[in-house]
Formats: structure tokens, sequence, C-alpha cells
């Protein structure tokens, strides 16, 4: 779909549609009517449309699925994200959920499972009660670290997308596609910060909020259920002890274990009185002037999901696709596919 692939690749190279109706020396509205889907714009222009924008014409041209119906979350009310920003996280993932819905579709939906019901939790209040439950409803441990949640949600139908964008305010973002939960990732993220995002998500989507709960609340009680469902009470005070005199270096090996920053393992330990406030209030200086807040060092292995490009290789060495298609799925160089093709010969 044409109207589509141009707003993305425009949103993609951070442009207004006055800025880029300059460059084609076009007018702004004839932008919006490309992108609304109105006119259709002439071979030569669609040339110098992908000479402005870095891609080529058949990238204009690719097929979309029409059957894919988003329902996307709101951003928070006091996001810094500009509404162009904005629409390019949005533009973003349902250009990559089309290319991965395509794989699907050849191998067939049951290479999706079916997710988990969503809104159906009941907020109690209770933090540590409260990321019980989520664990029970994901099938998961109630205690115990949980290694590589990402591929849990994908391994569990819950569709994970990360976005690169220049903006360190955005975190993450959920929604749905034909009823199918998604969770939307800023790429650049530590891995402890995606793992910290992607629980926060999660709460949005499986419990049941209240309309007349403030924006305000439902975030703070998000952030408390993704610290004790990473890092549960139980488990806290088996690694930390009932009471710390001082946070010491061996809490970093507790932080890498369960994969969360030291700020959210302070934070635990304060909330759960393992530690003292002031102790908390030194280190949380102490960390801000090395410039931890904004740049802890990660310590665990990147996170990122995988399931789009096992199906998409899993389809070329099968023959249910070429290498060509699978290089243009995944937006790869043809060698790279190739590299992923049958290591010998039976």
């Amino acid at each position: 779909m044409f109207s589509k692939n141009l707003k993305y690749y425009r949103l993609k190279n951070s442009m207004t549609k006055r800025e880029l109706a300059k460059r084609l020396n076009i007018t702004p509205m004839a932008i919006s009517n490309y992108e609304n889907g109105k006119r259709k714009p002439n071979m030569e222009l669609l040339k110098q449309m992908a000479n402005v924008l870095g891609v080529r014409v058949a990238d204009f041209l690719a097929v979309r699925n029409e059957k894919l119906i988003f329902c996307h979350g709101e951003f928070r009310k006091n996001s810094t994200l500009s509404i162009t920003q904005q629409e390019y996280i949005r533009e973003s993932l349902e250009e990559y959920i089309n290319r991965f819905m395509t794989i699907v579709e050849i191998l067939g939906g049951d290479v999706l499972p079916d997710a988990p019901v969503t809104n159906i939790l009941e907020i109690s209040g209770d933090s540590e009660s409260d990321a019980k439950s989520l664990r029970k409803h994901l099938n998961l441990a109630v205690d115990g670290p949980i290694y590589n949640l990402t591929e849990i949600l994908e391994n569990k139908g819950i569709l994970v997308y990360t976005c690169e964008i220049d903006n360190d305010k955005f975190s993450g973002m959920n929604g749905f596609v034909n009823g199918r939960p998604y969770i939307v990732l800023n790429k650049k993220m530590t891995s402890e910060r995606k793992r910290s995002t992607i629980v926060h998500e999660l709460s949005h989507l499986m419990f049941k909020w209240s309309e007349d709960m403030e924006e305000s609340k439902v975030e703070e009680l998000s952030n408390a259920i993704s610290g004790a469902f990473l890092f549960p009470k139980t488990d806290a005070i088996r690694e930390l002890g009932i009471r710390r005199t001082n946070i010491s270096k061996d809490m970093l090996f507790v932080a890498q274990e369960y994969g969360i920053s030291m700020f959210l393992l302070v934070k635990r330990a304060q909330l759960l009185n393992i530690i003292f406030v002031h102790l908390a209030k030194r280190f949380y200086i102490a960390a801000s002037s090395a410039g931890w807040r904004k740049n802890e060092p990660t310590r665990i292995d990147d996170e990122r999901p995988t399931l789009f490009e096992q199906l998409v290789y899993r389809a070329v060495n099968e023959n249910e696709i070429s290498i060509q298609k699978g290089a243009e799925l995944l937006k790869v160089p043809y060698d790279e596919i190739v590299s992923h093709c049958c290591f010998m010969e039976v």
C-alpha cells in the first residue's frame, strides 16, 4: 500500500510533510493526498521520492495486509514525544507487524500460540500479591529469576517489537493487532530497562484498570508490580538478607542474576525494609553522580525478539519462500540469509 509506505519512510527520515514537499517542489497538501490514498504520484515523482527518502521504488510498492486491525495504546499524557515521533512509532510497528504476519500466513497461523487473556486480573493494590498473580497468569514460577523475558513472551503469543527512536524519554507502549497483544520497546535501552518496561506494559495489558483511576496512579502501581515481578520479596530476602547495613558490590551479582538494574534492586530493598532510607538515598546520589540514572552499565546479554527471524529462516530452508523473499522480509542483505541456510548437505 503506497500511502502507508510513503508515510512510514517519511517519518523514518524524521521529515514533516512540509519538509518533504519542499524537497520535491510540490505542496504539503499533495503529500497529504498521497498519504491519505486520495492520489498517486507518477513514476517520475515516485523516483524522486525514493531518492529523497533513501529507499527503492519497490519499497513504496510493498504490499500491506489490509486485514490487520491495530488498536494502539495511548502515549502517556506527560510524554515529551512529538506528534511526529508518536506517529513514527505507530507506523514503524505496523510496518514490522505486516512483514511478521506475512511469514505467519505462509507457514500457517498455528506457528503463533494463543496469547494469554488480557484485562482479566484484579488489582489489589498490594504489588507483591499482584506480581504473583501476573506470574501465575503467564504460567511462570511465583519466585526465582526469569531469564530472557522477551523470548518467553514470544513463546506465549505476545508480539514484541523494538523500535529505533532517538528519544530516551520513550520506553514502551502496548496495544493489539487483530486482538493479539503487542509490546513496543525503545531499542536503545539497556536489557535491564527493557525487562522492567516489558513487565510495566504487561501490567497495563493483563490487569483490569478502572477508568476512574488517575494515570499517575496507574503508572505508580504498574512500576511497583514490575519491580515485584522481576525481584520478588522472598528472593530479595533470601539473596540480600533480612537487614543490610550497607550497599556493597556483591549486590551487583544479584542484580545481574535477576536481570535488573542496581537502581531497581536498591529500590526494592528499601521498600522491603532490607536497607534503611538513608542508605538508599546515599546510593541514589552516588549513582546519579556517576551518570547511572540515565546510563547505568548493563550487566546482562541483550534481550531482543528473535521469533520473526526464526520463522523466516525456517521458511527459506523449507523452500516455502525464496532467499530473496527472506531478505526482503527481514530487510537484510541476500548473503546474510544465505549464511543461515542449511549448513550441510544430506
